[in-house]
């Protein structure tokens, strides 16, 4: 009796590390799962912080203040193309006031994902209003 009660109890303690195991590699997948996507929007959100950075360099720069909005306008959507980013002159706003300039971008980046495609909205702005 006392032999198949230790049976029983090494059958169990086997069942539980088959559990763990199974436990521990659905765990795995799914770190792996979000780390590829965290990947995949990585870009998209690196590119925007680089084009961020540029509009606030251009508002707040001294010695173009006088410029002409157009020159803004020009000089954000060459730079947001160099970047990749699909931004056309008509999704750039440029306006001035007394204050000085602002300058604000609105687009979105399309992600395709395995299974389900997501649109990123951005908009990049600085200045002064």
């Amino acid at each position: 009796m006392a032999v198949a009660n230790w049976r029983s109890v090494i059958q169990a303690k086997i069942t539980e590390r088959g559990v763990a195991r199974w436990r521990l590699a659905a765990g795995f997948l799914i770190i792996a799962i979000l780390i590829s996507f965290c990947a995949l929007l990585a870009k998209p959100y690196w590119l925007n912080w680089k084009l961020q950075q540029y509009v606030e360099q251009a508002a707040f720069d001294p010695g173009r203040q006088n410029l002409p909005p157009e020159v803004f306008l020009a000089d954000v959507a060459d730079y947001a193309a160099r970047l990749g980013l699909p931004v056309s002159t008509e999704q750039i706003r440029v306006t001035r006031s007394e204050a000085g300039v602002y300058i604000e971008v609105r687009y979105f980046v399309r992600v395709d994902l395995f299974l389900y495609t997501v649109d990123l909205h951005f908009r990049p702005s600085a200045g002064a209003r």
